[in-house]
């Protein structure tokens, strides 16, 4: 990870440099002193470069002065929102990447200091664990990254809470981008321990534990495995209270089962587990900065796998709820896990919401491309919430419907439900299917489409996005923290 401090703002002796700039604006006493000391270069260099301080713009000056060999200009554009500053600091750590160390100097506030510095880390996460004859040239160079404040103690007082994100963030990555040889339900769940370092409680049940409860649905989507399923009970107890409930699917490797999925691109479902890794990473986050709330979070971890053993299109399983579902598709086996993990959170906790995230469906890639996850809720001031906090946090979310007219699809001839009903609104479907097991205030979060990155964003390289951990933690922070 990219060591970051906070340092006086002083222009340093030598070393690369980073300015963060607003359009229409004065550009501030380092900047002065920079372009002093490079005798005007910056200046010179920022009008062929049409270069006037708009978001997103950037200006690379290399050689201007022997102590800085190289000084990158970003623009924030006229109002720059935290968001901005992450961006901005993200694209100052990317240009300054050949560099060992270099320093970066965002002006704004203390706050705005700890927002570039975690739009940098961010942006320079690698997860490269398995790569053991990467040439040394491919390899990012920078290390240490300076940001310069003018108060340094309050950015850092600042920076705190975003670093436990960060690190929420990370662990959600690392996990979901784990190969399914090395990450199976077990394992998985024994890594949840760790949360025990930081004061949460963790609670694992195996497979005896699931069948004498009678965990019946996610039961019967493991039982084509011969790795057993667990669900893991993460509690971080920081006020009094009903808790608030966090569900995540957790397919640590999804087939299709007997309804299997076509080979090419099958690879990807490693990452089937990223709602419970998104969960994982948020009660990471909550209990890193000793979040003042009650949060409860549940993962149900399981193999999706055809054997002998595997259950069929046919079967009628028995959910923990008691009602019964007749499988017509082995593939559409999230809202299985769901629909146990929910009622049980729900029985268990009596939780004042209850929020599942889950890459559910393909259909919601088909709906929303990979720029919002859908969001399905039965409590309109909870949708309401979740629609500012994905805002805030950049993790955008975009209401989709419920309604008695898809229910009606999900009716089963011999069942009290079949899992699948048809293709045209499948993701509505699927929600519709696991709205059956909630009781309270309630929203399902559809992240298939935003789960993974096939190519590089402002925030996020190539990968697991970890999409879910900041969204969760800043609608915890706004609505229900005490």
């Amino acid at each position: 990870m990219l060591d970051t401090s906070f340092a006086a703002a002083a222009l340093p002796d030598h070393g690369a440099l980073a300015l963060l700039l607003r359009q229409n604006s004065p550009h501030g006493p380092l900047f002065e002193a920079a372009d002093q000391r490079c005798g005007g270069a910056l200046s010179r260099a920022m009008a062929p470069a049409s270069f006037t301080g708009k978001k997103g713009q950037s200006c690379v000056v290399l050689g201007a002065a022997e102590a800085h060999p190289r000084i990158v200009l970003i623009g924030l554009g006229p109002d720059p929102a935290p968001r901005v500053f992450e961006e901005a600091g993200a694209s100052a750590a990317l240009a300054l990447a050949r560099e060992e160390t270099a320093t970066l100097i965002p002006g704004g506030t203390a706050a705005d200091a700890a927002h570039a510095a975690l739009g940098a880390q961010l942006r320079t996460y690698r997860f490269d664990r398995y790569r053991t004859k990467e040439p040394a040239d491919d390899k990012p160079r920078l290390t240490t990254l300076t940001i310069l404040a003018d108060d340094p103690g309050a950015a850092r007082s600042a920076h705190a809470p975003l670093a436990a994100a960060r690190d929420g963030v990370f662990l959600a990555r690392d996990l979901a981008s784990e190969p399914p040889n090395v990450l199976y339900p077990a394992e998985l769940a024994d890594r949840c321990r760790a949360l025990e370092q930081l004061g949460a409680t963790v609670e694992i049940l195996d497979e005896a534990a699931l069948t004498e409860a009678g965990f019946g649905a996610i039961l019967a989507v493991a039982q084509g495995s011969a790795r057993g399923a667990r669900v893991v009970v993460m509690h971080w107890k920081g006020a009094e209270g009903a808790p608030v409930a966090l569900i995540g699917k957790g397919v640590t490797f999804d087939t299709g089962g007997i309804s299997i999925k076509p080979a090419p691109n099958m690879e990807d479902m490693k990452w089937d587990m990223a709602g419970a890794a998104a969960v994982i990473g948020t009660m990471h986050t909550l209990a890193a900065r000793k979040a003042r709330v009650n949060a409860v979070g549940i993962v149900g971890l399981v193999e999706n796998m055809p054997s002998g053993t595997a259950m069929r299109p046919g079967d009628v399983i028995r959910s923990l709820s008691g009602q019964t579902i007749e499988v017509q598709n082995t593939d559409a086996e999230g809202r299985l896990v769901l629909a146990d993990l929910l009622w049980y959170a729900q029985d268990r906790f009596a939780p004042r919401v209850s929020i599942d995230l889950a890459t559910l469906t393909g259909a919601i890639i088909v709906a929303l491309g990979h720029h919002h996850a859908g969001l399905f809720s039965n409590n309109d001031d909870l949708a309401t919430q979740l629609l500012a906090a994905g805002i805030a946090s950049g993790e955008e979310l975009w209401r989709m419907p419920l309604g008695e007219a898809y229910d009606k699809l999900i009716r089963s001839d011999i069942a009290d439900m079949k899992n699948i009903g048809g293709r045209p609104g499948g993701s509505i479907i699927g929600a519709q299917f696991v709205q059956r097991f909630v009781r309270g205030p309630w929203a399902h979060l559809d992240i298939a489409g935003m789960a993974w990155a096939t190519k590089d964003s402002a925030l996020v390289p190539k990968g697991a996005t970890a999409f879910g951990v900041r969204l969760l933690d800043q609608l915890i922070a706004a609505q229900f923290e005490s």
